[in-house]
């Protein structure tokens, strides 16, 4: 189920974020971003639709999706 990140308060908002690129891995080649860069940059790509939060009921968990990785849903 598609979460509008702007539905979440911003404290949840940044906690989900913040989780998410703490366990996405460690190599982004040449350069190393501090985990606000990491969370700046997933914020903006949520704004941009190029990322959405998703929930799964079964699980009752939260997950962030980068539309690289499967495809958007529809609006």
């Amino acid at each position: 189920m598609l979460i509008p990140w702007d539905a979440l308060p911003a404290d949840t908002l940044e906690s989900v974020i913040e989780e998410f690129v703490s366990r996405e891995g460690t190599d982004y080649g040449q350069h190393e971003y501090s985990l606000a860069d990491k969370v700046s940059h997933v914020r903006e790509q949520l704004k941009r639709r190029e990322a959405w939060i998703d929930f799964d009921p079964d699980t009752e968990s939260l997950d962030i999706r980068l539309s690289a990785q499967t495809p958007p849903p529809a609006s």
